[in-house]
């Protein structure tokens, strides 16, 4: 496990203020990939869940343009064989944390991003009508790096700041809405040492 101690000394500031982000859904210092998959949240849904997931093209490599070409429909199908598999799917999610924590943003967290599939939390159905996904690049398997449980901490303590349904209990994996169907940020995502990012970044009282 990385040296928790060191959190208060790695949560930047992203430059946008809550304010802002419950206006335009846009995080300034994300770099903008839009996505066309997407639509509208029903109406009187409030974004009340923060949802965890891990994604990685072709599966277990890292770094290349795969994802943002997969979440924009422009993927070349026929570039790995793993891809054949996935021809058609169209999905999104509103971010990406990259291993080296930088962040790309598909979709506005006003909008409906289809990251959740059939999923239900706590009774309630359908968890992309209220819920806002952040994808990390990575595996079920492979250790996340710090940066991006800081960034991850960092964009939580801002969506939780502009949208207070969002508690600590609303933040949960993608496994957890869509047990049996999916596996995601998986075991190797280390929830202890997430929730302590989280907590140095609200106790230092800097929204981004």
């Amino acid at each position: 496990m990385p040296d928790s101690d060191v959190f208060s000394e790695r949560l930047p500031d992203s430059g946008t203020d809550v304010e802002s982000l419950r206006k335009t859904g846009r995080i300034s210092c994300a770099r903008w990939c839009p996505s066309p998959n997407f639509g509208p949240r029903p109406e009187g849904a409030a974004i009340s869940l923060l949802v965890v997931h891990n994604i990685s093209l072709p599966p277990g490599q890292f770094g290349g343009p795969e994802i943002e070409d997969f979440f924009c429909n422009r993927l070349d199908h026929s570039a790995h064989p793993y891809f054949q598999t996935i021809e058609g799917v169209q999905v999104s999610a509103h971010l990406l944390i990259r291993r080296d924590g930088a962040l790309v943003q598909f979709v506005s967290l006003l909008e409906r991003a289809w990251h959740a599939g059939r999923s239900c939390f706590e009774g309630q159905e359908e968890c992309n009508d209220f819920s806002i996904g952040i994808e990390l690049e990575g595996t079920d398997e492979i250790p996340y790096t710090p940066e991006q449980y800081f960034k991850l901490a960092e964009m939580a303590d801002l969506i939780m700041a502009a949208w207070p349904e969002i508690s600590s209990g609303r933040i949960t994996g993608h496994c957890d809405i869509a047990p049996g169907r999916k596996s995601d940020p998986g075991p190797a995502f280390d929830w202890q040492y997430f929730r302590a990012a989280l907590q140095a970044a609200q106790e230092s009282g800097r929204k981004v």
